[in-house]
């Protein structure tokens, strides 16, 4: 391949815009350079900006941004997050195995970012991850941060004016037709702004929402629509609905609980259920799963409007009770099939457990390389994917 000054040639179809200059400089087409681009990891993806204009106009493009997520979606991954006694998060990733016949697979660990002064885990969506952070020493204060945890990048979002700023929780979605990504923030249930990344000046807006809602950590980004469990103010229930925040419309619905019949249990986990939302939970009325689980529950949400639900039941086999060692927590579901089950607490060896309501088989797949984080709370996101998209 030819090198200029500026590195490897490209070249471009000729359109209107294409200057002379781009015309005389560009020798390869751009196709051809964008295959080989995306060949490359995300962290030589970000050396490459910095070689020349050229090259980072196109590894900027929305094109090649919207062509390396596309790519990663195909290879979805596990991301582990933890922190550390200094409160500082580490995140680290690894393969989802692919393989449903494989009952003894061990993947490793990759190390992927390191931030500082965590008070809080939010939630990720493609590819970004939400997190609060107390900022100053004497007298801390909370703040919103979004990071890329593939390339280390980090974006501290402006402090909203806020009487409140503790009972606070953090949603990130990605609108799929604007092409954005926003963060919703919901103040003791009365306040809610919300704030779009990558414009020039960040800045918070306030939206409107008719049912005043204490809201929970447990949300969900699909399709762009945020969905988080919440409950009313007066209600007897611990969690009575579901509140939908349509990323396009910036407006606010509701859908109630009350025709699942019963409280949700603790283990609730909010999971995507081939696009749409689904509610999945243990039999027992707990936070964790233990090998006395005899069953998962699942409802998906059919009809927001007419708040309609269907119900599945995956009974556990027998020999589930000599897999689970300890208590586990619902990490989510691949696909429409496996239920994804993690340890609450890293201790060696690692492992995530899969059970496929399908054919019944329970697979135990050993994670390697997070030793350093023996004892400490972990938290792990399926269906993880690198994003090339800059803060």
């Amino acid at each position: 391949m030819k090198r200029q000054k500026g590195g490897l040639s490209i070249s471009q179809r000729v359109t209107r815009s294409t200057t002379r200059l781009d015309r005389n400089s560009l020798t390869l087409p751009v196709e051809v350079v964008t295959e080989i681009f995306l060949r490359l990891p995300l962290k030589s993806i970000a050396t490459c900006r910095c070689v020349c204009k050229l090259w980072s106009s196109v590894l900027r493009s929305q094109d090649f941004t919207d062509s390396f997520l596309t790519q990663s979606c195909a290879h979805p991954q596990l991301l582990f997050a933890c922190s550390d006694y200094r409160h500082e998060i580490h995140f680290l990733s690894s393969s989802q195995p692919e393989n449903p016949e494989d009952n003894s697979h061990v993947v490793a660990a990759n190390h992927l970012a390191r931030f500082p002064t965590s008070y809080g885990l939010f939630g990720c969506t493609n590819g970004f991850f939400c997190y609060g952070a107390n900022q100053g020493k004497n007298k801390a204060v909370i703040v919103t941060v979004v990071c890329n945890p593939s390339t280390g990048q980090s974006l501290t979002l402006p402090r909203l004016n806020s009487k409140e700023r503790y009972r606070v929780e953090n949603y990130l979605g990605y609108d799929p037709v604007a092409k954005v990504f926003k963060v919703l923030s919901v103040f003791d249930g009365t306040e809610h702004h919300v704030l779009t990344l990558g414009t020039k000046k960040l800045s918070w807006r306030v939206v409107e929402c008719s049912i005043p809602h204490y809201s929970s950590r447990k949300g969900i980004c699909i399709s762009g629509v945020l969905y988080y469990i919440a409950a009313e103010p007066r209600s007897s229930s611990r969690e009575s609905m579901v509140v939908c925040f349509d990323l396009g419309t910036e407006k606010f619905s509701f859908v109630n609980l009350s025709r699942l019949k019963r409280a949700l249990p603790q283990s609730t986990t909010l999971v995507n259920y081939n696009d749409r939302l689904g509610l999945l939970m243990s039999s027992e009325d707990t936070c964790y799963v233990f090998r006395t689980c005899k069953r998962f529950k699942l409802w998906v949400l059919r009809d927001a409007a007419k708040h309609e639900w269907s119900k599945h039941v995956y009974v556990l086999p027998p020999l589930w009770k000599d897999v689970i060692v300890d208590r586990m927590c619902i990490a989510g579901m691949v696909g429409v099939n496996e239920i994804v089950l993690a340890p609450w607490f890293q201790y060696v060896p690692s492992y995530v457990i899969y059970y496929n309501v399908e054919s019944k088989t329970i697979r135990k797949v050993g994670i390697q390389g997070m030793e350093a984080l023996q004892g400490r709370r972990l938290n792990t996101y399926l269906n993880y994917v690198e994003n090339v998209k800059l803060l």
